[in-house]
């Protein structure tokens, strides 16, 4: 299989310019958003052990790399440790989808009508330029880019409405998160129906309206959510 971490590390500019632009990642950070990746994209199947040495020869890092990892992904719920088999992609059920559904509606609501009592400009425009890029993957048909310009959405929302513990309980469910996110974006006519949904949160959070704010984000998470026990149910 072919190696998933680059072996080279990016060049310096041909015009001199030495400048750090982007935060210097480790090693386990790198395999970890790999291995993340091919688990949304389904590279890696509910259900399927994943072997050490198995990550060890794909991603070409060691073993202490690759238990890190691992370690990293059963937090997050995107693996279950099985006894006397190992680790496996855990396997989503329709119960578990809807409860994370449920916290998402209650935890993103009261963001947004948080956000639109505030309306932190700097937190608007990032929110802005979010949305901007999950139109664009969409329009690319980029999907893992959709996924990591959602959640920088909801960052921002969840900042500027200072929903601080909130966004801390939202991120300990992300992987999860970004799992069914993965799913329900693939759906036919999300691509038309998901930027606009999130374009009413936006406006509303814009314009100080927090009792639309919220509502529109009760809507939008109640859409995905019949999305994904549509999806799950066809498993």
């Amino acid at each position: 299989m072919t190696n998933l971490v680059p072996d080279n590390p990016p060049q310096p500019e041909a015009s001199g310019d030495l400048r750090i632009r982007e935060v210097p990642r480790t090693l386990r950070e790198m395999a970890l958003e790999r291995v993340r990746a091919a688990i949304f994209d389904n590279h890696f199947k509910p259900g399927e052990r994943l072997t050490e040495r198995g990550l060890c020869d794909s991603l070409g890092v060691s073993r202490s790399v690759v238990r890190e990892v691992i370690r990293h992904l059963e937090a997050e719920g995107l693996v279950n440790s099985v006894p006397h088999h190992g680790p496996v992609v855990a396997k989503l059920d329709a119960g578990t989808a809807a409860e994370i559904y449920e916290l998402r509606g209650l935890l993103e609501s009261a963001a947004a009508e948080a956000a639109a009592r505030r309306r932190v400009a700097a937190d608007i425009a990032a929110m802005t330029e979010a949305l901007t890029a999950i139109e664009a993957a969409y329009a690319e048909g980029d999907h893992r880019a959709v996924v990591a310009a959602t959640t920088r959405f909801y960052e921002a929302m969840f900042r500027c409405g200072e929903k601080h513990v909130a966004w801390d309980m939202v991120q300990r469910l992300n992987g999860r998160i970004s799992l069914l996110r993965a799913m329900t974006i693939a759906s036919p006519g999300r691509a038309a129906s998901g930027p606009p949904e999130l374009r009413r949160i936006l406006e509303a959070i814009r314009g100080g309206d927090s009792v639309t704010a919220g509502e529109a984000c009760r809507r939008h998470v109640a859409q995905a959510a019949s999305l994904a026990a549509a999806r799950l149910s066809g498993l």
